[in-house]
């Protein structure tokens, strides 16, 4: 299935993204919370790993209700994180080694502790009156939704989106039905995607080079199945970035990338509470990435395909190790079932996005109390682990914001680092494959050899320029047969080389044929 990049910033054609959680990647000043200082003292560590881009999670100010996704003030850093300098000098610094970032944009919900909000609530009729979702009367409650009521003088409730502390921002409704309801073309509506369209040229003039968007598939509500409001609304703010900021790459929190990217975005993920393609792979009850081998390559190929088909060469699908919101890719698995994770991971078309500490195999931590508004996803949000000992390398503090890993064989960076039988080194090994051969990379062309229903291995094959890579697969715990020699260069392997048409348990190769 052929690839062709069309309107989409060159660089995303090799691009490897890195995700920072900043609470939890590094302390520079012992108050136990990541910072940005603390981030441009880790670039380099991000470079070497074969990542060239980075998406950073909320730093805007705010008072944390939703680990950062609650925004007070979308124009200042948070200032546990730094200052609006820091900010600029990690953009310079990535900028420097040849790396792309983008940041989180929050379009969909403030922190009622937003000044917008704040004047929005007011019973009298103010510029912010209509920046949100207000029903009419403080007596009809609004179904399906979270809400916040009782709390303001204003006479009517305020829609909020996933928090009762989030109050959804207005881009109207689809279908009005209560005149409360405004259209998307509404003035108040279109002034809320002005103020936003600010909010981003803000960001791009200090450096950023584009934005991953939370929740962008449910800005207009009631939209109808396949979302056209939603569409037309993004490709409004595509149509604006095409004319002032050209190179401004956008990836969205979607799901569904024939969607996405008919609004404009570049990179669509698939994720966890998309299509069963993504769950199949990793976390369903029986994954396809198990040693039981109870998985099935189909369910993930009957979404894929037609979803890679349908994107016409005009976006990316991007397949994520995993993400602040889920449990991480570790949890049920050991370091060999992960480096057959990674195989498949770093060798799929569109742009692989690593979640921190993904790489070394850092678990979720089971019973944590939430922090932050995390809730289950709190375990999966523990500081990263860069060596052995007090803090862990991210912390001259004895304690941080969300407890660390006490297990006595911890992963860290350090042990890692320079052993060849660890996670880390075959992340990177494959990393380094990867970005050298074009077949690899985001537009090199995708065909399965082997993947059929309930059965083990899957293969398939990368192909551009004329190279043309194999890339087999078995997470089984046995061996299996293979209908064809995998003949040619071992580029990266994990268990014993594939020989005569059998590959044996717990095995992986990418293969450059001849």
């Amino acid at each position: 299935m052929e690839n062709t990049p069309d309107r989409l910033p060159a660089w995303l054609a090799d691009a490897v993204f890195y995700e920072i959680y900043p609470q939890s990647f590094q302390d520079s000043n012992g108050d136990g919370i990541g910072d940005i200082p603390g981030m441009i003292a880790r670039l380099d560590y991000i470079k070497d790993l074969g990542c060239n881009a980075v998406w950073v999670n909320p730093w805007y100010d705010s008072p944390f209700g939703d680990a950062g996704y609650d925004v007070r003030n979308y124009k200042k850093i948070a200032p546990r994180y730094g200052t609006n300098e820091d900010a600029k000098r990690f953009f310079d610094e990535a900028h420097k080694r040849g790396m792309h970032v983008l940041i989180d944009l929050v379009p969909g919900h403030t922190s009622i502790d937003h000044p917008w909000f704040r004047e929005s609530a007011k019973p009298e009729r103010n510029e912010y009156t209509d920046r949100y979702l207000w029903t009419d009367n403080t007596w009809t409650v609004p179904q399906n939704t979270a809400y916040l009521r009782g709390m303001y003088d204003r006479n009517g409730i305020a829609l909020a989106n996933y928090f009762s502390h989030q109050p959804a921002l207005n881009y109207g409704f689809a279908h009005p039905t209560a005149p409360w309801m405004m259209s998307p073309d509404s003035p108040a509506a279109l002034q809320t995607r002005e103020a936003i369209k600010d909010v981003m040229r803000f960001w791009l003039d200090l450096g950023t080079d584009g934005f991953r968007v939370d929740m962008a598939l449910k800005l207009v509500k009631d939209d109808d199945e396949g979302r056209p409001e939603n569409i037309r609304l993004w490709q409004d703010f595509r149509a604006f970035l095409d004319r002032e900021y050209p190179y401004c790459a956008m990836v969205s929190e979607w799901g569904v990338p024939k969607e996405s990217i008919a609004g404009g975005f570049h990179m669509d993920f698939m994720l966890h509470f998309g299509p069963p393609a993504y769950t199949s792979l990793f976390r369903s009850e029986h994954p396809f990435f198990s040693k039981e081998g109870k998985g099935d390559i189909s369910l993930f190929l009957d979404t894929y395909l037609p979803t890679l088909a349908s994107t016409g060469g005009k976006g990316l699908i991007c397949i994520p190790s995993g993400n602040h919101d889920m449990p991480r890719l570790s949890r049920g698995r050991d370091m060999l079932d992960l480096k057959i994770c990674f195989a498949f991971l770093l060798t799929m078309p569109g742009a692989p996005f690593l979640y921190y500490g993904d790489e070394i195999g850092m678990r979720y931590l089971e019973g944590l109390t939430s922090v932050e508004g995390g809730y289950h996803r709190t375990g999966s949000r523990s500081p990263m682990q860069w060596k052995r000992g007090c803090g862990f390398g991210f912390t001259s503090s004895e304690t941080s914001y969300i407890p660390f890993d006490k297990s006595a064989d911890a992963p860290t960076v350090s042990e890692q680092a320079d052993d060849k039988n660890s996670l880390l080194y075959a992340v990177r090994a494959l990393l380094r494959v990867r970005n050298t051969h074009k077949a690899l990379q985001s537009f090199g062309d995708f065909k399965p050899l082997f993947a059929q229903k309930e059965t083990y291995p899957f293969i398939y094959e990368r192909q551009a320029d004329g190279e043309r890579i194999v890339v087999a697969l078995n997470p089984a715990n046995r061996a299996v047969s293979v209908p064809f020699l995998l003949d040619g260069e071992i580029l990266w392997s994990v268990g014993a080389i594939p020989e005569n048409k059998t590959m044996s348990a717990c095995s992986a190769a990418v293969i450059l044929t001849k």
